[in-house]
């Protein structure tokens, strides 16, 4: 088997645990390197997002799924910032997730961090698009967020965070039946 290796300090990995594809980061002790390998982690985390319910709010703009995709909320309490969820939960079918908090996941898709915590809303939805066209140009069929202190956990131990936010990029991975 074919390992790659990186510095621990470059955390930004060519196929990093935000776009987790096949691999799983380890620190190797003895040499304070990252050692990618096969990843187990990715198929329960992707085991985990296709086997849960959902919650939505719909959008008050229906062109939105076209543009920025369907985000879905771990929970209704969740979901409920963002409005009145559906009635009932939705499910999901993803196999290519790009997985990370917002800085990995930008890094992953534009190279750099291109938001703030200061970010304006309809700037948010702009850049919300922008991410889903080159997320989906690069063969991902989702995005899940989670917060940084689950990221690092998920990428030292493996813990699948309770509270996730997904944006599903093609809504025909939205089961409906």
């Amino acid at each position: 088997m074919h390992h790659e290796w990186q510095n621990l300090d470059g955390w930004h990995l060519k196929n990093s645990l935000g776009a987790w594809g096949t691999t799983v980061a380890r620190k190797n002790q003895s040499h304070r390197q990252i050692m990618l390998k096969p990843n187990a982690y990715l198929q329960r985390i992707i085991a985990h997002v296709n086997r849960k319910t959902w919650w939505h709010v719909p959008p008050q703009d229906p062109a939105a799924y076209t543009k920025r995709g369907m985000f879905l909320a771990s929970s209704f309490k969740e979901a409920e910032f963002w409005g009145r969820p559906l009635d009932d939960p939705q499910r999901v079918s993803i196999a290519h997730p790009l997985i990370g908090d917002e800085e990995t996941i930008e890094k992953t898709l534009f190279g750099l961090r291109v938001s703030d915590e200061e970010i304006a809303l309809e700037e948010r939805w702009k850049l919300d698009a922008k991410m889903k066209r080159a997320a989906l140009a690069q063969g991902y069929d989702s995005i899940i967020l989670i917060s940084p202190k689950s990221f690092s956990a998920l990428k030292t131990s493996g813990k699948i965070p309770r509270s996730m936010e997904l944006n599903i990029l093609d809504r025909s991975h939205l089961n409906t039946g």
